[in-house]
Order: structure tokens, then sequence, then C-alpha cells
């Protein structure tokens, strides 16, 4: 093997341990059996080493989570049932009534409705800062309690950036990056310091909207420890999910290629209508983080939003009109994907935590998929004139 792989190269070798077949095996058998009492027992005792219970492990995860953590350049990496299933079980794995959390306040609407919700109701105190602000993260994390630091970037839903070298330097509490939107083919958040890496690998990762799964990479230590809460909390990976997503990985350098220079066309023409009031892409020279995003990612991501002066009445009208792009909730699929957050995805919060987290009622988030970009233009064209309509 060639030393020290270039990530699309890695894309392809990755979670293969030394399997002669090259499409993985889908272990389907929730229990294996053992040779007697004391086998069995070394077997649990092992945990995700052993082979005992697929609550525990499963061969086909396990090669998902090996793929990953060699894609994030980890030391291991721990699949769960979803994203959500990910990020909850690493705050109530890490940390106990009293303790602090630090998120910023531009995040998916689920993440913010575990932590302004059942985080709370368990006691666990949460501070939500602006991550566009340089050192906010640094400065409320000084409490004593401060366990645990939550960032997501590119956020969701108007791709606001976190400085990783920031959040990275954080001396005390763990931190963690929700890194989604950018893949690990766009910027690798370990590689700044950060401990905790998390993707919801059912959108770019899996590809195909057909795996709904969550994953996690960092150091050994900290998987293991999320690991041991992991069999109790119970948000296994499910094999055939972890087959398609590792399918997804095979491909995931040359869709992200395509999607991030499509999605960045498009920002691009957006930016160039009337009919719309802000383009928000890290990868635009107007992006107000331009600077950041090109000093801590390789490549821009595949996610746009726009906002349209009609406010929800225009984006009703500009989704009723497209007839490529989809109207639809997900992110990162072959197809081109448009949905209005703060009716779907950040639906349900507070106006208050709406507006922080920048899904604005007139703001509409497209996830670029494989089309023709010329083809995404026509149908876009024709949606921005219906929505003035």
């Amino acid at each position: 093997m060639t030393e020290n792989p270039h990530l699309d190269t890695t894309a392809i070798t990755a979670g293969r341990r030394g399997a002669r077949g090259l499409s993985a095996d889908i272990a389907t058998s929730t229990v294996w059996s053992s040779e007697g009492l004391d086998a069995t027992h070394d077997e649990i005792v092992r945990g995700r080493r052993g082979k005992a219970y697929s609550r525990y492990t499963n061969p086909t995860v396990r090669q998902f989570e090996e793929a990953i953590a060699e894609l994030e350049g980890a030391d291991d990496a721990l699949a769960f049932g979803s994203g959500m299933g990910a990020i909850a079980t690493v705050v109530f794995a890490l940390c106990s009534p009293g303790d602090h959390i630090v998120a910023q306040q531009q995040l998916y609407g689920g993440t913010l409705a575990l932590l302004a919700g059942p985080a709370r109701r368990m006691g666990i105190d949460v501070t939500f800062v602006d991550a566009t602000v340089p050192g906010a993260f640094a400065t409320a994390a000084k409490k004593p309690r401060t366990m645990l630091v939550i960032a997501e970037t590119p956020a969701n839903p108007a791709l606001a950036l976190a400085d990783l070298d920031e959040v990275g330097s954080i001396g005390g509490p763990f931190t963690l990056v929700d890194s989604t939107f950018a893949t690990p083919m766009c910027q690798q958040p370990l590689r700044h310091g950060v401990n905790i890496s998390l993707h919801s690998a059912t959108k770019a990762i899996g590809g195909h909207n057909d795996a709904l799964i969550g994953v996690i990479a960092g150091e050994t230590d900290i998987i293991d420890a999320v690991w041991a809460h992991s069999v109790l909390h119970g948000a296994a990976a499910s094999p055939y999910d972890a087959h398609n997503a590792l399918r997804g990985v095979r491909t995931l350098a040359v869709r992200q290629e395509r999607q991030c220079s499509t999605a960045h066309s498009l920002a691009e023409w957006f930016s160039s209508q009337d009919a719309c009031t802000a383009v928000h892409y890290p990868g635009l020279a107007s992006h107000p983080q331009h600077e950041l995003a090109a000093r801590q990612m390789t490549a821009f991501g595949s996610m746009l939003a726009v906002e349209l002066p009609g406010g929800p009445e225009a984006c009703t009208r500009f989704l009723q009109a497209v007839e490529l792009a989809r109207p639809a909730t997900s992110l990162g699929g072959p197809e081109t994907l448009v949905c209005h957050p703060a009716s779907s995805t950040h639906h349900g919060l507070d106006p208050e935590s709406l507006s922080a987290s920048a899904a604005a009622e007139g703001l509409l988030r497209i996830s670029v998929g494989l089309e023709n970009p010329g083809d995404l233009i026509a149908d876009f064209e024709r949606a921005l004139t219906k929505s003035r309509s």
C-alpha cells in the first residue's frame, strides 16, 4: 500500500480488514454461539472487540467504523442508528447532572431541541454562543463544570462557520464538531485538535438516501467510553445501513468533487439574481467567513442557502415551481433537494431560538446533487420567477 495515500484512495481501500470480497458481507445475526459459559463470559468482557451480541458490535458495522476512522485520521470510530443517536449518546455518556455544555446557537434543529429540552431537564446546564464571534466558545467554556463543547461547521441551515483551531485549542472539556455538511473530504476536525468528529452518515457519506446511520471518530479512550454508554443507550447501527453507508464511502470523493463544484456554480448564479436577497455559501468571496473557510476546508461543500424577499409565501411558490430539484428535508444524496428549514428541520423552535439559528422565514436550504448544473440553473430560474408572482 502507498504510504500516506490521498483521501480519494483511502475511500476505496478503507475498512476492508483484509477481506477478499470487494463488497462487504452483511452480518445479519444478532447473536453468536460460544463453546460454553467461560467462553461466553470472555466474549462479553471483550465488549466491542468480542463476538457475543450485535448491540455490542457487528462485523459489518465494524467495517464501516474502521473506514470512517481511516478517512478522519482517527484511532477509532463508533456507529449509531442515526446522527441524533450519535449526538444524544455522546451528550449523556460524557455529561452528568450539574455539568455544563457550551454549544453554538447555529445548529441542526434536532440538536438544538435535544440540548434545550432533555439535556436541561436532566440537570445539564447549556450555554449557547454565536460561533461566528471569535473567542465565544473559549469564554463560555470557563465554568468549572464545563464538560463538552459542541460546534457544527458549516452549520445547518445558513452555513455559518466555527473556527476549528479555536475549538480544538480549548483545554479541559471534551470538544465535538458536527462535520456532516463538510464530510471528511472537505475538512477533518481532529487534525485541528478537536476530540470528536461527528457525522449524520445518513447524508453525504451514505449518499444514496437509503442508509440511516450516525458515526463519531476520535481517540480510542474517548470512543471506548462512549461505547460503554452506547450499549445501554441502545442506538445501535443496523448492519444493512452500515453496508449501504460503506458502499457510499467508496464513491464519496467523486460525488463530493462534482457536488461541490456544482454548488459553487449555483451560489455564483444565485448571487447574480435580483430575486435573492442573500446567498450563503462559504466558497463565495462575499461570504463573511470565506477566509476561514479557505483555511480549514479543502473544498467548500455541496450545501448552500438562499433568502427570498417574499418570506414563506415566496418560498412556497418556489418549492411548488421546481421540477428537477425536489422538496425534501434531507441532504447529501444524488438528487438536488430544497427545504424550508423554518417549517421543517427547525420547526418547533421558539422564535428566539429560530432567529439565533439563522433559519430565517425566507431562507431555503439547497443540497446540491449530481444533475447537470445547466439543468439545475434552468429549473431554479423558473422557480425564482414564480416566487415573485
